[in-house]
This record gives C-alpha cells, sequence and structure tokens, in this order.
C-alpha cells in the first residue's frame, strides 16, 4: 500500500462525489486521485472540490486522472463508485449489466498496472459487482471489501434508535446481514444495546423497547427508497459508510463493521461476496465474524445469498 493516504474513486456521480468531499472534509487523505469517463462532470467536480480545500481541516492534493485508470495503480484505496443511478429507481438490481460492464473497462487495467492496494466497490448491486472484482482479477479477495450491510445496519440503528425515544445510534450494535438489495435480514438475536440483548431490555421495559421488530426491519430495508422518492439518489449515509471503511483501513483500526466479503463456509455458504460483520484493518477484511443467528434467520441468510448467485447467473460470460 502507497505510504501517502492516497484515495482513488472511479465513478463522480452523486456517491462518489460525497465520498470525495467527506474524506476532505475528515482530513483522511493526502491525495484524491479522480476518474470519470464524462470528461466534463470529473473536470467540474475536481474545481469545486479544489475550491473547498479552504474550508477543510487539512490541505490535499486533487488530481484529474480521466480515464487513465492506469495512474491510480499506487493508490493505498481505490473507491468503484460507477454506476447510473437511474436505474436502480425502483430495484436494487437495475444497474447488474451497466456496472458490471463497467468493471470490465477498468479492473484489470488497475490490477495490471500493479495496484497492491483495498479494492472498496459501493457500486450496486455491491455483492455482485464486488464478486466479478475478484473474478476479473483474481485479485486477494480478503483485499476487496463491498459497502455492503454497512448502510443498511445504519439504517437499521437509526430506525431502532428512534423506537427507543431518540437512542443514540452508535449506542446500538445490531447489523443487516446477507445481500446490499431487498433480501437482507436483521440479525435480531444477536442485537444489543451496551451489551445487552434487545430482548432482556424488551422485558424489563416493554414500552420504550418493545417495538414491532418486522416493522422496524423492513423500514431499514426499504429506508433508501424513501431517500430516492424526493431526491432521486443516495448520497449523505452511503458515502459516510465507504469513508468509515477508508478509515479504518488507514488507521488499521481492527475495526468490527458490517461490509460484503467473500464468504469461505460461514454458515455453510462459501464463493460470492455477501455481508457479515468483518474486522477491517490495513490488510483489508482480517476476519469475517458469525454472529449467533436464530434458526428464521439463518433461512433468511441462505435465501439471501441465493438471490446473490441468481443475479450473477444472470452475467451470462460467468
Amino acid at each position: 500500500m502507497s505510504s501517502t493516504r492516497t484515495v482513488g474513486i472511479i465513478g463522480l456521480g452523486h456517491v462518489g462525489a460525497h465520498v470525495a468531499n467527506t474524506l476532505l472534509l475528515q482530513g483522511l487523505v493526502d491525495e484524491l486521485r479522480l476518474c470519470d469517463i464524462d470528461a466534463q462532470k470529473l473536470a467540474s467536480e475536481v474545481q469545486d472540490l479544489r475550491d473547498s480545500l479552504a474550508f477543510c481541516p487539512y490541505n490535499a492534493a486533487i488530481v484529474n486522472c480521466g480515464d487513465t485508470y492506469e495512474e491510480l495503480a499506487d493508490c493505498g484505496i481505490i473507491v468503484n463508485a460507477a454506476g447510473d443511478v437511474s436505474l436502480s429507481s425502483t430495484n436494487r438490481d437495475g444497474e447488474l449489466f451497466y456496472t458490471t460492464d463497467a468493471c470490465r473497462t477498468f479492473a484489470n487495467r488497475v490490477v495490471d498496472a500493479g495496484f497492491a492496494g483495498i479494492w472498496l466497490t459501493i457500486a450496486n448491486p455491491c455483492d455482485v459487482v464486488a464478486t466479478e472484482i475478484w473474478h476479473l482479477t483474481g485479485y486477494d479477495p480478503a483485499r476487496i471489501i463491498g459497502s455492503g450491510t454497512g448502510l443498511d445496519s445504519a439504517r437499521l440503528r437509526s430506525q431502532i434508535s428512534l423506537a427507543c425515544g431518540g437512542l443514540d445510534p452508535k449506542s446500538i450494535d445490531a447489523y443487516m446481514i446477507g445481500e446490499h438489495g431487498f433480501s437482507q435480514i436483521a440479525a435480531w438475536k444477536s442485537a444489543s444495546i451496551s451489551g445487552v440483548p434487545l430482548s432482556e431490555l424488551e422485558a424489563a421495559d416493554p414500552e420504550r423497547f418493545g417495538f414491532d421488530l418486522a416493522e422496524i426491519e423492513e423500514l431499514a430495508r426499504r429506508g433508501g427508497y424513501v431517500t430516492m422518492a424526493g431526491k432521486h439518489c443516495t448520497e449523505y449515509a452511503v458515502a459516510g459508510a465507504a469513508v468509515r471503511l477508508v478509515g479504518a483501513i488507514f488507521h488499521d483500526e481492527h475495526a468490527v463493521l458490517a461490509a460484503s466479503t467473500l464468504l469461505t463456509g460461514q454458515y455453510g455458504e462459501e464463493g460470492i461476496f455477501s455481508s457479515l460483520p468483518c474486522i477491517i484493518g490495513r490488510n483489508g477484511v482480517e476476519r469475517v465474524l458469525e454472529l449467533d443467528l436464530s434458526d428464521g434467520e439463518c433461512e433468511g441468510f441462505h435465501t439471501s445469498c441465493e438471490h446473490i448467485r441468481d443475479n450473477i447467473a444472470r452475467l451470462e460470460w460467468w
């Protein structure tokens, strides 16, 4: 990995641009290298980001790399945000062919140029795209991370927070797992607040903690489309989820975060990327953690993984 905190971003649409801005505002990067196939859009974003540096905590270099993806080869992290959000206006699988076709234009070019950092992919369908980058390049799968249900877990915690009277979401330990899509599930059996299982809290204080689990889960699952309905994109939270992973990598935090990673036998699943809690550090995914799931949650996780496989099967070249 580069000795400087250099991040490459492929795709400067709503999400990619917000990732770049959030990285600058948090002071996490020394250099941004930005790529997009739309030269004017890219030039405009580079100008705006450079103009914002006077208001950021630290200076950083911002480099327009056009579509010369080889210039990202010595980045510590490359964020793949290449997509077309309009295709997912009603369905997270809507970008399937667009985003996987896009990967074929840059993944091998970057790796063949000597890239040795971490792939962080947030393009949808996230798990399929992460699996494809692995398949295309043969890259170490521990160094390919999908943002996955990191965002959905934040949405779950947000909904639990509201149901509990505004409890700080950071105090809630609860995960959405499986596909970053409509088949994801909440791992309720292992959910807790300050180490106390939600089930025990409900028994002790049903007025505050006795919320409808299925309703909260569905609100978390569909939250992105509440956002999409009024602004036709999602921006802030997904960028925050990606930047949280960047911070965990650059600071070698060994942080436990929900992320999409190659399954190697967890709950009997293997060969695809899907989300579970992962220990994230400088070298990517250090370990995948298995939660204590109920029988129904295990079944839901298998169903979610099967949906990922069904999407992969739609890519005829596989």
